[in-house]
Order: C-alpha cells, then structure tokens, then sequence
C-alpha cells in the first residue's frame, strides 16, 4: 500500500473556505493535492500558493460539478499527470437560503445538482480506482442541517440529508473493498456563508452553541484529516458532526 505521502487527495471547491483548509492540512503531511474549483481562479491559485510552500506538489483544476463530460475530462487529465485520488474529498456545493414557498424549479434544480449530482458523478468516476487498488477514501461534507433541518433552507438541508444518505449507503456498497466513505456535517463555521448574518446575529447564534463559539475551517480539515488516515479503515458509514455540541 502507498504511504500517506505517495496519496493524492482531490478535493472539490478547494479553493477557498473548509475547501482551501483541507487542502492545506493535507499539503502540511506532503500528500499530493488537487485543487477543483469552477470559476474562483484566482483563490484557487492563492490556495494552491499556500499548499506549494508548505511543499506539496499540486494541480489546480476547473469542472463544473454539473457535468459529466466536464468531470470526465477532469478524471483524464489527472490520470495524464499521474494523480487519480486516493482520497476524495466531496466539499464542492453550493447554499441556498429563501422560504421553500419561493423557491423556483430552477433553483431546486440547480442546488440539487450541484451538491448531489456532483458528490455522485465525482464517486462514480473516481472510485474504481480505489476499488482496484483496495484503498480509498470518499469523504462527503455536509451540514449539521441535513441531520437536523433549518428553517428557510429546505432546499439546502434537503441536498446535505441526501449526501449523509448517499454516504451510508455507498459505505456497505464499498465495505468489502477496503474503500471508507464517511460524512463531515459542521454546525456554524466561520466562513463566507456567515457573511449574510450581522454582529448582533452571530452573537445571539454563538450563545446557543454550548462551547461558545463558532467552529474554524482549520477544526473541520482535521477531522477530514483524520478520516483519511489508514488507521481510520474500520470507521465508515459515519456522519459526523463537529457542531461545538449545538447538536447531539
């Protein structure tokens, strides 16, 4: 079996937010990463700068998550360069936040196939790999509301309660060929979806997490981190929640 640092991890929507820390906590380790982003160029590059420094060899890589042609390219151009994941990461998705009342056929449409479309056409591409090789990790980020819901973000909660389903079905598909597929769901995290909340919010919000605080981007990389790990073979089908105990 490869050691950790002769993997490759590909992570989608890497270029920015959790995306952008787990590929920099697994360039720390010398994993080999790959960089997917759709149109964020430049902070995919700036990531991919970071991850560079810290010594990793990297490749920053543009597909949108709605297309199989796209993704099919994508998966040729990382075999081209000798970089099919061993560990893939399913970060890349999009928010949506509006009572369901108001929610367009378009908009359903398009939420749905970012975040579930692509999580599945990026498994299905990319694990026969791992099933040839007998090692591999799918590793889905969710949210704490697909486990619990949140009020004006049907949709949203909708996808991420689709992916923590995808996740524990695929894991007993996969099970017997030494593939993990696990979920990382976050409660609040300080990133760019709390943008849209003012001061005043995220304090009324923090005080209803029992530790006090928002989580970091850096906390959410390690556990990804961690699941990826060869020691972490026998944990699979799980979704976990780092949420500062907001949700039990």
């Amino acid at each position: 079996m490869k050691t950790l640092q002769q993997m490759t991890v590909l992570i989608t929507g890497g270029g920015r937010g959790i995306g952008a820390a787990i590929a920099k906590r697994f360039a720390a380790e010398g994993v080999n990463i790959v960089i997917h982003y759709l149109q964020s160029h430049e902070t995919a590059n700036e990531t991919a700068r970071t991850c560079m420094a810290l010594g990793a060899n990297v490749l920053t890589i543009s597909a949108d998550l709605r297309s199989k042609e796209q993704l099919e390219r994508m998966r040729e151009k990382l075999e081209s360069h000798n970089m099919l994941p061993d560990i893939l990461v399913n970060n890349g998705g999009i928010s949506h936040y509006g009572m369901l009342m108001d929610v367009s056929e378009e908009e359903w449409d398009n939420v749905m196939s970012v975040n579930l479309k692509g999580m599945f056409l990026c498994s299905q591409l990319f694990m026969p790999n791992m099933i040839v090789q007998r090692y591999g990790r799918i590793i889905n980020v969710s949210s704490i509301w697909g486990m619990s819901g949140a009020s004006c973000e049907v949709l949203y909660s909708t996808t991420k309660g689709g992916m923590n389903a995808f996740t524990k079905a695929l894991a007993k598909e996969l099970a017997p060929t030494g593939v993990t597929v696990n979920a990382v769901a976050p409660g609040a995290v300080e990133t760019e979806m709390m943008d849209g909340f003012n001061a005043e919010e995220k304090a009324a919000l923090e005080q209803e997490i029992p530790v006090g605080r928002f989580g970091s981007t850096e906390e959410i990389a390690s556990l990804v981190y961690f699941l990826a790990l060869p020691e972490s073979s026998y944990i699979t089908g799980q979704v976990i929640s780092p949420n500062g105990g907001w949700h039990t």
